[in-house]
């Protein structure tokens, strides 16, 4: 039995659907894998990671323990994870927001932890520049855009088998039921309120920047 059939099941069995499932896969996925585990999110709660730090995070948060009752190792290895600006360092991010209020504040913290940051107006901008700038490192998707928004941009992106695995972290003034399953679904990595609180903006980048 594959973990797809198992997370299948699953998702079959109402009971079960609120059991958090940490995916960690040393494989690399293909678009249909991909494809299946971003539909089977929408009915299970899935984490997909890709490095022991971040499944050792990941574990610890859904089963609510203290960090300062984990082993000394442990410990440190996720003080490396949430405080070390290591992996953002010489990193390139694509900030894609319509307002450029929001881009040059998101710019600032950025460049101050040391990342290289690209900027883009609109959908259209954001995957013209992914194209002709392959050493992007991860995505800052607005949704709220006008014309394309971060939903459609989303699923054009992740058309591209080159960006099958670009960590996308999607930024959304409305937080609606649903918004999460739904940018998710568009091809999100992860989902985060504007407005957007810093600590929990870097958490995440380091976090899929880990790798």
């Amino acid at each position: 039995m594959s973990g797809f059939d198992v997370l299948e099941s699953l998702s079959d069995k109402r009971v079960l659907n609120d059991v958090p499932v940490v995916v960690f896969t040393g494989k690399q996925l293909s678009a249909e894998e991909d494809a299946r585990l971003h539909q089977l999110a929408r009915s299970v709660v899935l984490k997909d990671v890709e490095s022991p730090e971040r499944l050792l995070d990941e574990t610890a948060l859904l089963l609510h323990r203290e960090v300062a009752n984990l082993p000394a190792d442990k410990r440190t290895m996720l003080e490396r994870l949430h405080q070390s600006d290591e992996a953002l360092v010489d990193k390139k991010v694509l900030v894609v927001d319509d307002d450029v209020r929001n881009t040059f504040a998101l710019s600032s913290v950025l460049e101050r932890r040391g990342m290289s940051v690209l900027t883009a107006g609109t959908g259209r901008e954001a995957i013209s520049m992914l194209e002709a700038t392959p050493d992007v490192a991860i995505v800052l998707m607005d949704i709220m855009m006008p014309e394309m928004d971060g939903y459609e941009t989303m699923q054009v992106i992740r058309n591209n088998p080159s960006f099958r695995r670009l960590p996308i972290v999607a930024l959304t003034a409305k937080a609606m039921k649903g918004d999460r399953e739904k940018c998710l679904e568009a091809g999100a990595s992860e989902y985060l309120a504007k407005p957007v609180n810093t600590d929990q903006l870097l958490s995440a980048l380091r976090m899929w920047l880990h790798r």
